[in-house]
C-alpha cells in the first residue's frame, strides 16, 4: 500500500484581483510555503547556513526559503549561498527538503517537481565540472557511505543565455573506503557534468538545446522493484527518459569505469569500483531545492567539486548581492512513499551539525599519543590526543574524505639549531639504526611559500617527513622533501640524506640529494626571480603521493608512489659511511655545498649507535633569512615581520594535508 502526498502550487488562470490579493498576503508575509506546498509535514528542512529546521510548517526565513509571486503563478523559493556552513560532510550549501523516511529500492516510490532556476554562482573556475551548478533533486542513501544513486542538475555558465540539465548516478563504493567513489552523468538538455571549460574563465560553446534561467521543467522520479525511472520535460524541448538499475551494478569491475569517468575521476584517484548489489538492502530518500555546488574552496583540494569561487568570507550580503548563490523556485511537487518506509532519524542524528563539530585528527590518524609537537609559533605540545589548533594542526573535509593539516609560515618560532618553523611531529619512541622503525604517510602538499630566492636550494619547499638523530651532531639522516617554484604547475618530490659528520665540528655537514619525481635539490634559478625549467614528470600542488621509511638492521628502505607515477624505491645504509673521504664527496654536492664552506667528511660508522626518531608533518624550508648568510638553506622570502596572519594571507607559508599514517618496528624487506 502506498501512502500520498501530493502538492498543488499556484492558480494557473488567475485573475488580476486574485493576483493583487496575493500580492498583497505576500507583502504581508500572511502566505508560507506549507499554504502551497502541503507536504511539509514529511519532511526537515536544511538551511544555506547548516540549520535543520525541521518541518516547515508556517515557516519562512527570508535569507534561505520564502514564497513568491510572478505572472505564472505563486512559488517556494530555495536559496542558498556560495559559503555558509554546510550540512554532513558535504563542501556545500544547501537549503534543501530531506525526507523524514527511508525506504527501500525495491519499494514503489516516486518524487515529482516542476520549476525553475532563477541563478547560479557568477564565479568559479570553468575547469571545475561542478562550477555553476546546483542539484534541484536527489535519492540519497541514509545507510552505508551515504551515497546518491540520483543528482539532477542544473549549470549554466557566465554570459551564456543557456544552461545544461543533466543527472548523475553516484556508485555505491565497494569496501569501506569511499574515497574512491565517483559519479556518471547523463545529458538531458544541453551538456553532461564533464563538459568543462580550458582555463578558468573559458567557457564551451553555449548549448544549443539548453534551458534558460527562469525557463520551466519537470521531473519524475519513479522506483519500482530496484528499477529507477526517469522521465524529464520542458515546452519546447525533447522528453526525455531514462532506467537505471539500483541493485545491480554494472560497475563492479575495474574495466567497467566508463571514459568519461577516466578521464574526470580517476584522473584525481577517484577510481572505486561499486558492490555488485549497488544500493540493494540500503534505505534511500528523496531530497528537493537548492543545493548549491558551487564553493569558495581552491581547485587544488579537488579539481571536480571545489570551485575558488567568490564567497566574501562567507557574508551572505554581499555574496547575494553579487550573485554569488544559487536560487531556485518550485511551482509544484508530489512524493508518493510505500508504507513500509521507516524512520530516517538516523540520518540527521548523523550529520546535523556535523560541519561545526570539532574532529581532531587523532581521530584521523589515530597514531597521535606515540608523538608530541611544535607548531609554527614555537609552541610546544605533549598530549596530541583530542588536540587542536585552528592556526597550525586541525582537519578537513576535501570532499572525499578528511585529512589532518599542518600549516606553518615563513617566519614564526622556530626549534634549536634551525631557520625554519614547524608544525611538525616528533616521535616520543627513540631508536638506533640498528633497531629500526618504520613510518608511512599519505599526504598532498596544498602550499608552498610563493617568495624566496630561486638561487637558494630550499626555496618555495617543505620537508613532509624525516629521521631526526637525538644524539651527537643531531642530524638528519633522511629529510623528504616537495618543491614548486612559482608559475610552474608541477613540483619536484626528493629525498636527502645529510652527512653524520666526522669530528667534533659541524659545520661541514651537507646533504645529498635524489630525485624522485622532478629535480633535486640542486636545481635552482639563475637569478632571483629566474626558474629552472618546469619537471615533465612532477608532482602538482593537492596531487597525492605516499612515502614508505623501513629502516630495518641498519639499512633504510624508501618506497615512494603516486597515481599515475612511477613508483620508486631507494636503500640507504646508515651504519656504514660512503663518504669519509675528501675524494668521496658527489659532484651535486661539490656544486651546491663546497662554495659555501660545506665540505666535511662522514663518521666511517655513520649513524650507528645513535638514537633518532621520526618526525612527519610541515617542516617549512623557505624562511626570511638573507641570501648572504648562506646560499642553501637562506631563502629571503617574504615574512611581513613575522606577522603570521599577513603571511598566511599572502601565500608565504605552507600547508601539508595527511591522510593516513603509521609509526612502528622496521620489518624486513619484502
Amino acid at each position: 500500500m502506498l501512502g500520498v502526498f501530493l502538492v498543488f502550487i499556484g492558480c494557473v488562470d488567475k485573475t488580476k484581483n486574485e493576483k493583487e490579493v496575493k500580492n498583497a498576503e505576500m507583502a504581508n508575509n500572511t502566505v508560507k510555503a506549507n499554504d502551497l506546498i502541503p507536504f511539509f509535514k514529511d519532511w526537515n528542512l536544511i538551511l544555506g547556513d547548516g540549520t535543520n529546521a525541521g518541518r516547515a510548517i508556517d515557516y519562512e526565513n527570508k535569507n534561505f526559503f520564502y514564497t513568491k509571486t510572478d505572472d505564472n503563478g505563486d512559488w517556494v523559493v530555495f536559496k542558498s549561498p556560495n559559503a555558509g556552513n554546510t550540512h554532513g560532510t558535504s563542501n556545500n550549501t544547501r537549503t534543501e527538503l530531506a525526507q523524514l523516511k527511508k525506504w527501500s529500492p525495491m519499494n514503489d516510490a516516486r518524487m515529482n517537481a516542476t520549476l525553475k532556476v532563477m541563478n547560479v554562482s557568477t564565479t568559479g573556475d570553468a575547469r571545475v565540472a561542478s562550477t555553476y551548478s546546483v542539484v534541484v533533486g536527489q535519492i540519497h542513501s541514509a545507510d552505508g557511505h551515504e551515497n546518491e544513486p540520483l543528482k539532477i542538475f542544473y549549470k549554466k555558465f557566465p554570459g551564456h543565455n543557456k544552461g545544461s540539465v543533466f543527472w548523475n548516478y553516484e556508485i555505491n563504493t565497494s569496501g569501506e573506503d569511499n574515497s574512491g567513489r565517483w559519479d556518471y552523468s547523463y545529458p538531458i538538455w544541453g551538456y553532461d557534468f564533464s563538459v568543462v571549460g580550458t582555463d578558468e574563465n573559458t567557457y564551451p560553446p553555449e548549448p544549443e538545446d539548453g534551458i534558460a534561467l527562469g525557463e520551466e521543467f519537470s521531473y519524475e522520479v519513479q522506483i519500482k522493484e530496484g528499477i529507477m525511472h526517469l522521465t524529464f520535460s520542458s515546452k519546447g524541448h525533447e522528453t526525455k527518459t531514462f532506467t537505471k538499475n539500483l541493485i545491480s551494478s554494472e560497475y563492479a569491475k575495474r574495466s567497467n569505469i566508463p571514459e568519461q569517468v577516466e578521464r574526470l575521476f580517476v584522473a584525481i584517484g577517484q577510481d572505486g569500483v561499486e558492490r555488485e548489489n549497488a544500493y540493494t538492502d540500503e534505505g534511500l530518500f528523496f531530497k528537493l531545492g537548492c543545493y548549491n555546488q558551487t564553493n569558495g574552496k581552491d581547485p587544488k583540494v579537488n579539481k571536480v567539486w571545489c570551485s575558488g569561487a567568490e564567497t566574501h568570507g562567507g557574508d551572505l550580503k554581499k555574496q547575494y548581492t553579487d550573485g554569488n548563490y544559487a536560487e531556485v523556485w518550485f511551482k509544484s511537487a508530489s512524493i508518493i512513499i510505500p508504507d513500509e518506509a521507516i524512520s530516517n532519524a538516523g540520518y540527521f542524528k548523523a550529520n546535523d551539525g556535523l560541519s561545526t563539530k570539532t574532529v581532531y585528527p587523532s581521530e584521523v590518524i589515530p597514531f597521535m599519543d606515540k608523538f608530541k609537537m611544535l607548531m609554527g609559533d614555537g609552541t610546544n605540545v605533549e598530549d596530541l590526543v583530542d588536540f587542536e589548533n585552528k592556526d597550525f594542526f586541525y582537519t578537513v573535509i576535501d570532499g572525499t574524505r578528511r585529512w589532518v593539516v599542518y600549516k606553518t609560515p615563513n617566519s614564526g618560532v622556530t626549534s634549536k639549531n634551525s631557520s625554519n618553523t614547524r608544525t611538525e611531529l616528533h616521535e616520543k619512541r627513540e631508536w638506533t639504526p640498528e633497531e629500526g622503525g618504520k613510518l608511512t604517510g599519505t599526504c598532498k602538499v596544498m602550499q608552498v611559500s610563493v617568495s624566496g630566492d630561486a638561487r637558494v636550494a630550499a626555496s618555495y619547499s617543505v620537508v613532509v617527513g624525516q629521521i631526526h638523530s637525538g644524539e651527537g651532531h643531531e642530524n638528519e639522516p633522511l629529510k623528504i622533501f616537495y618543491k614548486k617554484f612559482p608559475g610552474h604547475t608541477k613540483g619536484s618530490v626528493f629525498w636527502n640524506y645529510e652527512i653524520n659528520t666526522a669530528g667534533d665540528d659541524n659545520s661541514g655537514r651537507w646533504d645529498y640529494s635524489t630525485a624522485i619525481w622532478g629535480h633535486d635539490m640542486s636545481i635552482v634559478g639563475a637569478t632571483k626571480n629566474g626558474y629552472p625549467e618546469e619537471p615533465a614528470d612532477g608532482i602538482e600542488l593537492g596531487e597525492e603521493f605516499s612515502y614508505e621509511v623501513n629502516v630495518y638492521k641498519g639499512i633504510m628502505y624508501l618506497t615512494f608512489k603516486s597515481e599515475g607515477h612511477e613508483t620508486k624505491t631507494f636503500t640507504k645504509n646508515l651504519i656504514e659511511s660512503e663518504y669519509v673521504k675528501q675524494s668521496s664527496l658527489p659532484t651535486q654536492v661539490k656544486k651546491l655545498f663546497v662554495p659555501i664552506g660545506q665540505d666535511g667528511t662522514e663518521r666511517a660508522s655513520a649513524y650507528s649507535g645513535e638514537l633518532g626518531y621520526f618526525k612527519q608533518g610541515a617542516y617549512n624550508q623557505t624562511n626570511g633569512k638573507s641570501r648572504e648568510v648562506n646560499g642553501v638553506w637562506c631563502a629571503g622570502a617574504e615574512t611581513y615581520g613575522g606577522d603570521i596572519a599577513k603571511q598566511y594571507a599572502n601565500g608565504c607559508y605552507t600547508e601539508v594535508w595527511f591522510r593516513e599514517a603509521t609509526v612502528g618496528l622496521g620489518e624486513p624487506k619484502k
